[in-house]
């Protein structure tokens, strides 16, 4: 039988450690548990000591989470406190 699970690698731009940029990994880590256990990675880059990167994911406001696989490539901007619109925005679909 076939691995067919889906493995995805999530990355999250910060400015610092902002009070949004703290909730929205906080919220990202706990969705990620909940509905994607063992087939996430979370790489967080903070901008303000890697600006260059931004440029790559086209990154204009922050904190901005992406997901760059599975693609296509899909982008959410906030703290990322409404689960819905995170689950939404990611293709996640709840057990």
């Amino acid at each position: 039988m076939e691995d067919e699970t889906v493995k995805y690698e999530l990355r999250l731009y910060v400015a610092g450690k902002t009070a949004k940029s703290v909730a929205a990994l906080a919220n990202l880590k706990k969705y990620c548990e909940e509905y994607l256990k063992d087939q996430y990675t979370i790489e967080v880059i903070d901008l303000l000591v890697q600006p260059q990167l931004a440029e790559g994911d086209q990154i204009f406001a922050i904190p901005t989470l992406v997901r760059k696989v599975p693609e296509p490539i899909r982008k959410i901007i906030g703290d990322l406190s409404n689960e819905e619109k995170v689950l939404v925005g990611l293709n996640i679909r709840p057990r």
